[in-house]
C-alpha cells in the first residue's frame, strides 16, 4: 500500500481504539481523526465535504446528517408534551400491573415507537418509565430494561429511519422508505415474537408480585403525565404527516432528509416557543460524530483502501452471491456487537460500494442506483442492514440505545452489567439473526 493508505488505516484504527476503549469520547476521536486526513492531504477539504462523484466518494451525507436533525428536532418537541409518559403508564395500568405483561407492552410500544421516530430517544423516555414502575412493583427492573434495549434495536431494524444504520444504507444504496419496510420489516416482526415468546416463558416465573403491590400501579395517573395537550396534538398531526411523506417520497423525487426537515420547520412553526429550545436539544455530539466519520471513511475510498478489503471479500466468497449475503450478515452481526454498530456499518457502505462498482463498472443508463441494486449486489445491502442492527443487541455497548439505558440504569441504582445483559441479549441477537438468515434465502435466493 502507498503512504497516503497507511496513514489513513494507521489513522482509523487509532480512533477505532479510542472509540472502543472509550479512552476519550467518541466524537472527540473521530472528528481528530478526521480532521488528521484533511491536515496530512489524506483527502482534500473538498472531497471530504461534498465528494468526488467521478471517484464514487460520498464525502459527508448530508443526507443522513439533516435526516437525524429533523427527526431529532421532531422528536425532542414531543418529548415535552408528556405524550409518551402517558403511553408507558396506559400500557401498565392496562394490564392491571402485572409484570410480564407489562415488559411485553413496554417492548411492543418501544418496538413501534422506536421504528417511525428514533429508538434513542424512545428508550430515553420509556426507560425511566419502567423503573419507576418495576421500583412500585418493588422488582428489579433491569429484566425489564434489557428487554426494552433488545426491543428497541429490532424496532430500529425495521424501517428506514429508526436506526442509524439503517438511515447510512439507505442513503448509500439509494433504498427507500418502503423498501425496508418490505424487507427488513418482516424479520424484525419475527424476531419481536421470538422475544416475546421467551419473555413469557423464561421471564414469567421472575416476575411474580401480589395483589396489593400490583395495586400501586394502577394508582398512577396517565393524564397528570401530559404537560400540554394542544402541543401533543400538533406534534401528532406534523408526525403522522412526516410518516406519509416517507412512504411517499421517492414518487415525489424528494429525499427523506427533506421529508424530516419539512416536518421540522412545521412542527416549529407551530410550537409557540422559539426554536433556540428545540435546537438546543439535537444532539449534536451524535451528529459531529457522523460527521467525523464521514471524513475517515472518504480518506479510505480516496486511497484505495476499502477497494482492496472489498477485492478480499471478493476472493473469500468466491464472488459467490449467497455466500457473500451470508458473510456480511453474520459478520455484522458479530462485529456489531463488539464496536458501534454506526462506525461499523460507516465503514462497510462504501466497502459494498467498492464491489457493487468492480463488478459492474458500466453503470448504463440508470446510474449508479442500477449497480448498487444489481442482482448480486442488493442482497448484500440488506445483509449489511439486519446484520448491523440485530447485532448491535448482543452486547450492552454494541448500539447507542443500549449504552443510554445502560447509563440511566446505573443512574438510577440499578446498574446492568456487561455480563447480566450478556445472558439475555446474546440468545436474542442469534435468535434474530438465524431467523434474517432464513428470510434473505427465502427472498433472494431460493
Amino acid at each position: 500500500m502507498s503512504y497516503p493508505a497507511i496513514a489513513a488505516v494507521a489513522i482509523f484504527v487509532g480512533a477505532y481504539i479510542l472509540l472502543a476503549t472509550e479512552s476519550v469520547h467518541k466524537t472527540k476521536a473521530v472528528l481528530a481523526g478526521a480532521v488528521l486526513m484533511i491536515l496530512l492531504k489524506i483527502v482534500s477539504q473538498r472531497t471530504a465535504f461534498h465528494g468526488d462523484e467521478a471517484l464514487g466518494i460520498e464525502g459527508i451525507d448530508w443526507n443522513v446528517i439533516m435526516l437525524l436533525i429533523g427527526m431529532m428536532i421532531i422528536v425532542n418537541i414531543t418529548r415535552t408534551t408528556g405524550g409518551f409518559e402517558w403511553l408507558a403508564i396506559k400500557a401498565a395500568k392496562l394490564v392491571h400491573g402485572h409484570p410480564t405483561l407489562i415488559v411485553i407492552l413496554l417492548c411492543a410500544i418501544t418496538a413501534v415507537v422506536s421504528a417511525f421516530l428514533d429508538n434513542v430517544t424512545t428508550v430515553i423516555v420509556i426507560a425511566p418509565v419502567a423503573i419507576l414502575i418495576f421500583e412500585r412493583l418493588e422488582s428489579d427492573p433491569v429484566p425489564c430494561l434489557i428487554a426494552i434495549i433488545c426491543a428497541s434495536n429490532i424496532g430500529g431494524t425495521a424501517t428506514l429511519i429508526g436506526d442509524p444504520p439503517n438511515i447510512m444504507i439507505g442513503s448509500a444504496a439509494r433504498l427507500n422508505f418502503l423498501d425496508f419496510i418490505s424487507v427488513d420489516t418482516p424479520p424484525a416482526v419475527a424476531s419481536m415474537v421470538a422475544m416475546t415468546v421467551a419473555i413469557a416463558l423464561f421471564l414469567h416465573p421472575r416476575l411474580s408480585v401480589s395483589a396489593e403491590v400490583r395495586e400501586r400501579v394502577m394508582q398512577f395517573d396517565e393524564d397528570g403525565a401530559i404537560m400540554d395537550r394542544k402541543l401533543l396534538r400538533r406534534c401528532l398531526l406534523v408526525i403522522s404527516l412526516t410518516l406519509v411523506g416517507y412512504l411517499v417520497h421517492g414518487a415525489l423525487g424528494l429525499e427523506p432528509a427533506t421529508i424530516a426537515l419539512t416536518g421540522a420547520a412545521l412542527l416549529m412553526l407551530l410550537h409557540t416557543e422559539g426554536p433556540n429550545e428545540a435546537l438546543r436539544t439535537v444532539e449534536w455530539s451524535t451528529i459531529f460524530f457522523f460527521i467525523g466519520l464521514f471524513v475517515m471513511i472518504a480518506g479510505l475510498v480516496e486511497t484505495g483502501v476499502l477497494r482492496i478489503l472489498g477485492e478480499g471479500l471478493t476472493t473469500l466468497t468466491a464472488g459467490n452471491p449467497l455466500a457473500m449475503t451470508m458473510v456480511v450478515l453474520w459478520g455484522s452481526g458479530i462485529l456489531s456487537g463488539v464496536v458501534d454498530n454506526i462506525a461499523y456499518t460507516a465503514m462497510m457502505t462504501p466497502l459494498i460500494k467498492s464491489i457493487a462498482v468492480a463488478a459492474h463498472p458500466d453503470p448504463g443508463a440508470a446510474g449508479w442506483a442500477e449497480v448498487y441494486h444489481a442482482p448480486d449486489i442488493l442482497p448484500v445491502w440488506w445483509a449489511l442492514s439486519l446484520g448491523a442492527c440485530l447485532g448491535g443487541i448482543t452486547t450492552v455497548i454494541g448500539a447507542a440505545a443500549n449504552v443510554v439505558v445502560a447509563g440511566i440504569a446505573e443512574t438510577s441504582g440499578h446498574p446492568i452489567t456487561f455480563g447480566r445483559y450478556l445472558k439475555y441479549g446474546l440468545p436474542i441477537a442469534f435468535v434474530s439473526l438465524l431467523i434474517s438468515t432464513a428470510w434473505l434465502w427465502l427472498l433472494f435466493f431460493r
